[in-house]
């Protein structure tokens, strides 16, 4: 069962998502359940990088339902690969400093998923990274990685203390979008993270204080990402009747 306060946070950023559609040309849905799994191996991680692949789902396209409720003015059909359906299983590929974490040499890494994937290994269709207190805003590096992306590209950016050589850094140019609960709960997870509120506290000793993620295409534009259930559809939207 996903953690309350994930769905919390999904459901805030699901509101965002919907209230934003039309300045997304596609959108991705991303189960939560998936999410809490990378979270749990980026915390696990800090204060390092940890960088996660993603097939879509074959067996889990899209709710029709879904591209009627989300889909903005201005949506394309053929942007990326895995478009018409659900992200599937995370998969942990790498963990480094942020010059290392990088799409890496298939062949590194194919023998470590060949059992499970065959010859596919490691060329999944979506990426996922983190950004150790850095706000979830593509760099140079990140644009070029994503040039080889057939899919998608996410950021999760996670604010910590103590932040040790890397303290948090925000001053980059690009839309922002916090997964935090918007309610602040005595004790528990909540709250905007300039007020520094303790959201949670990892195995590693680091104090979690905000949390950002984002999805964008190897052409520069943003990707809507949607956090569903496990019938999947997206925490706190109505179903259509």
């Amino acid at each position: 069962m996903v953690a309350s306060w994930l769905i919390e946070a999904a459901t805030a950023y699901n509101q965002d998502s919907f209230t934003k559609r039309d300045e997304y040309p596609a959108f991705v849905l991303m189960p939560t359940r998936h999410l809490e799994t990378v979270l749990g191996w980026a915390f696990e991680s800090l204060p390092d990088e940890i960088l996660i692949g993603f097939d879509p789902a074959l067996n889990e396209p899209m709710d029709e339902d879904i591209f009627a409720e989300c889909a903005g003015h201005e949506h394309r059909h053929d942007l990326f690969a895995g478009q018409a359906h659900i992200i599937g299983e995370p998969h942990l590929v790498n963990r480094g400093d942020s010059f290392s974490v990088h799409h890496v040499p298939e062949e590194w890494v194919d023998e470590l998923f060949s059992v499970d994937r065959g010859s596919r290994g490691a060329r999944f269709t979506h990426w996922m990274h983190t950004h150790p207190n850095c706000v979830a805003i593509p760099s140079a590096a990140d644009a070029d990685a994503a040039q080889y992306t057939e899919g998608v590209d996410m950021i999760l950016g996670i604010e910590f203390t103590p932040e040790g050589p890397l303290p948090w850094f925000e001053d980059a140019e690009g839309v922002r979008r916090p997964l935090n609960p918007t309610e602040k709960k005595k004790g528990g997870w909540g709250g905007w993270r300039r007020q520094r509120t303790v959201l949670g506290r990892a195995s590693t000793g680091h104090s979690i204080h905000g949390l950002e993620l984002i999805a964008f295409h190897r052409s520069g534009v943003g990707v809507n990402v949607l956090l569903v259930d496990d019938s999947g559809w997206p925490h706190g939207l109505d179903r259509i009747t």
